[in-house]
C-alpha cells in the first residue's frame, strides 16, 4: 500500500515537469537595446576643426644677463656689512668693508718713499742746472756735468717710480670696500662680520632684474626640428601662462652633460613675475595643425581607453553611440583629438556619466 502511494506521487512529479517543459522552457524573442527606454535628454556640440600646437614641455630658468657673484681680491677680516638681503643698491654704491689697517700702513710708508725720492729729485734738479752753468762758464769739466746729469736721470727714475708704486697700493687699498658692479638687487649674504675672508669667498650676488632670458634644454632628437623663430609660452608650475616669446639664440653645439641643446628666449616680464635663477615650464611650440577639439567633460574613461557619446541619428531619433578617441593636447578646457571623430559628429557634453551604449537620446535645441 505505502508502494503505491509512492507511485502516484512521482507520477504526478513528472506530469508537472513535462508541463514546465512544453510551456515555461520556450526561448522568448530577443528585445532591442533600448527599447521602450525614454529619451534622455542631453546637450551636445558639433565637431569642427581648430588650429592646435603641436609642442614639447622643458623646464628652463631665468637668468639674468648682469648678474654678478661678489668676491673679495684681497684677504682679511670683515669689518663691516652695509646691506641686507633683498635691497636695492646703485652702481658704486659700498656694500663691505674689509680691515685696510695694514694695507693703509703700506700705503702711508710708501707715500714717504715718494716723498724721499721726490726731496732728492727736486735737490738734483736744481743741481744739474747749477752744473750745465758751471760747465757752460768752463768752471768744471764736461765728466763733473756728465756726471750729475745721470744723478739727476737717476733720481727722476727712482721718484717716478715709487709714484707709481703709491698709485699701486692705493688701489689696491680700494679693494678693501666691496662694491656694487651696477644697480640691482643683493642676493644671500653667507658671511658675517669678523669672518677671515680670501679671494675665493663668496660675499654676496647682485642681480640686475632686467634683461633676463630663458634657458632651455632641447632634446638632440629634436635636433632636426629647433631653430630660430620659434614661438615658447612660459608657464609656473600650474600651467599658468605667465609670457609668450621666442628663440632668439641656438647654440650650435651639444651640451656634453645633458645632451641638450641650448635655446635662449629673451623675457621681458616685470620683476615681481620673473627674477633671476627662477625655473618655470617652458612649452616650446613646433607647429600648429587643424585638429578637432571638444570638451573636457565629454571625455570618459575606462580601463586606459578614452571614449566619447556621439549622439547618432537612428530613424529619426538620436542614440547614445560610445567611441573611442585618441587624445591628443589640452587646449584651454577642451582636449584636442587625434583619431576617432569626425568634423559635424555631435558629441554629448552632459550626463554623460548616465549614459550607456545604444541608450536613446534626446539633444537639446540650441546646444
Amino acid at each position: 500500500m505505502r508502494n503505491s502511494a509512492l507511485r502516484r506521487i512521482l507520477g504526478l512529479g513528472c506530469l508537472v515537469l513535462i508541463g514546465l517543459a512544453a510551456t515555461g522552457c520556450q526561448k522568448k524573442p530577443a528585445v532591442p537595446a533600448g527599447a521602450g527606454m525614454q529619451a534622455m535628454p542631453v546637450r551636445t556640440v558639433a565637431v569642427t576643426l581648430s588650429p592646435v600646437a603641436q609642442s614639447s614641455e622643458y623646464v628652463a630658468t631665468i637668468k639674468s644677463r648682469r648678474s654678478a657673484t661678489l668676491q673679495p681680491q684681497v684677504d682679511g677680516r670683515l669689518t663691516q656689512i652695509r646691506v641686507r638681503s633683498g635691497d636695492r643698491v646703485t652702481a658704486g654704491q659700498p656694500l663691505m668693508n674689509i680691515d685696510p689697517l695694514h694695507q693703509l700702513a703700506t700705503v702711508e710708508s710708501q707715500r714717504a718713499t715718494e716723498r724721499q725720492k721726490k726731496a732728492l729729485y727736486d735737490y738734483n734738479t736744481s743741481e744739474i742746472e747749477r752744473q750745465r752753468k758751471l760747465f757752460e762758464a768752463g768752471i768744471t769739466s764736461r765728466d763733473v756735468f756728465e756726471q750729475s746729469q745721470q744723478s739727476h736721470d737717476n733720481t727722476k727714475a727712482d721718484y717716478e717710480s715709487a709714484v707709481e708704486m703709491r698709485k699701486t697700493q692705493e688701489e689696491q687699498l680700494a679693494y678693501y670696500t666691496i662694491r656694487a658692479p651696477f644697480d640691482g638687487v643683493v642676493g644671500d649674504i653667507p658671511v658675517h662680520v669678523g669672518d677671515y675672508v680670501a679671494p675665493a669667498t663668496v660675499l654676496t650676488t647682485v642681480d640686475e632684474n632686467k634683461d633676463l632670458e630663458a634657458y632651455i634644454y632641447v632634446p638632440t632628437e629634436r635636433a632636426g626640428q629647433v631653430r630660430q623663430g620659434l614661438d615658447v609660452d612660459l608657464m609656473d608650475t600650474n600651467g599658468n601662462l605667465l609670457e609668450k616669446t621666442r628663440i632668439d639664440f641656438l647654440s650650435p653645439e651639444v651640451d656634453s652633460t645633458l645632451q641638450g641643446i641650448l635655446v635662449k628666449a629673451p623675457v621681458h616680464a616685470s620683476p615681481e613675475i620673473l627674477r633671476n635663477a627662477q625655473m618655470v615650464k617652458a612649452r616650446v611650440i613646433w607647429s600648429t595643425t587643424p585638429m578637432a577639439v571638444i570638451p573636457v567633460l565629454a571625455v570618459t574613461r575606462q580601463g586606459g581607453q578614452s571614449f566619447v557619446f556621439v549622439a547618432q541619428p537612428q530613424n529619426g531619433n538620436f542614440m547614445a553611440r560610445q567611441t573611442a578617441v585618441t587624445l591628443g593636447d589640452t587646449v584651454g578646457n577642451n582636449y584636442s583629438i587625434s583619431s576617432g571623430l569626425n568634423v559635424g559628429d555631435r558629441v554629448i557634453v552632459s550626463s554623460t556619466q548616465f549614459l550607456v551604449n545604444g541608450m536613446p537620446v534626446m539633444p537639446l535645441p540650441g546646444a
